[in-house]
């Protein structure tokens, strides 16, 4: 019988964990074909067949049920020894790496870095802030952000704090194209939005939560460069407004009829999250949000 690779059993976690093959291949930064030789050579090892491939997605057979607890204990057991080992040696000295959505990390925790880096001076900080889910399991980050909080997997989540977002235009755009004041006129409008097959959490979707018919003619990975767009007139866009308000040539277009929420979470392993060093960080983290107060997040009354 054929040995299994320890990276096919984390290939397996990644797409139970996320249901299908092209997104738990984005998570793990690999492409869907070799995705697909890991899961055949895990089932190959094994002598069973661990999913039922489905339009919809991969579904679990019941070996494949029976596998879960065993791959989680043999993660867990990986990311404690590694986390141990780190903590042993370094305690308060080496790095920590901190993955985040783009806008939370540029706008918020990057001009906090200094005074981390003041009060810890023998702490390294990696701040990885792209759009997309970081996998802790794997060790591409210590510590992460996400506008999700974690069904799965050995994580501990806190939410850290709820934000809001408004649809914004530029002024010159407005000038150009007539005042919007009513949600009746919004589909006469250019829309900026994300690349669907980029978007990396559900949470993005934040059109259809304004209309169902509003679609984006101009797509952008990232709300960092949407918000760019938006400033450039090219059209609408929803930004957060912790963002958009550092901008005096934006404004927000139906403030009373139009308001999203959503939610920011800091995550940690549960094998990690006692670790001297993350401890550190994510504590403050936590209380520079805490300072911060809601008037950083919530767009003020009109």
């Amino acid at each position: 019988m054929k040995k299994f690779d320890w990276n096919d059993l984390q290939a397996f976690l990644a797409v139970v964990r996320a249901g299908r093959l092209t997104v738990a291949a984005k998570q793990l930064g690999i492409d869907h074909s070799t995705l697909s030789r890991r899961i055949v050579g895990l089932e190959q090892a094994l002598g069973v067949a661990l999913f039922d491939r489905r339009a919809a997605g991969y579904a679990l057979t019941a070996e494949g049920e029976r596998l879960i607890p065993d791959a989680e204990a043999l993660e867990s057991l990986a990311v404690r020894i590694h986390f141990r080992q780190d903590d042993a040696t370094q305690g308060l000295m080496g790095s920590v790496r901190i993955g985040t959505p783009e806008a939370w990390g540029t706008y918020f925790l990057a001009p906090q870095l200094v005074r981390l880096a003041r009060q810890h001076p023998e702490l390294e900080i990696e701040l990885i802030a792209n759009p997309r889910v970081f996998s802790l399991s794997k060790r591409e980050a210590d510590i992460a952000v996400s506008m999700t909080r974690p069904e799965q997997g050995r994580l501990y989540a806190r939410r850290l704090h709820d934000y809001e977002l408004g649809v914004y235009a530029s002024r010159d755009y407005l000038q150009q194209h007539g005042p919007v004041t009513a949600r009746s006129e919004l589909e006469a409008h250019t829309w900026i939005g994300y690349v669907e097959d980029l978007m990396w959490s559900t949470e993005l979707d934040y059109l259809s939560e304004i209309s169902g018919t509003l679609v984006p003619r101009i797509r952008i990975s990232n709300v960092i460069s949407q918000l760019q767009a938006v400033r450039g007139s090219a059209g609408l866009g929803v930004l957060p407004c912790f963002m958009a308000r550092r901008e005096p040539d934006l404004v927000r277009l139906l403030p009373q009829d139009i308001k999203l929420f959503r939610s920011y979470w800091l995550i940690t392993h549960a094998d990690a999250r006692d670790l001297a060093r993350v401890k550190v960080v994510a504590d403050f983290i936590v209380q520079r949000v805490k300072e911060e107060g809601a008037g950083f997040w919530i767009d003020a009354p009109r």
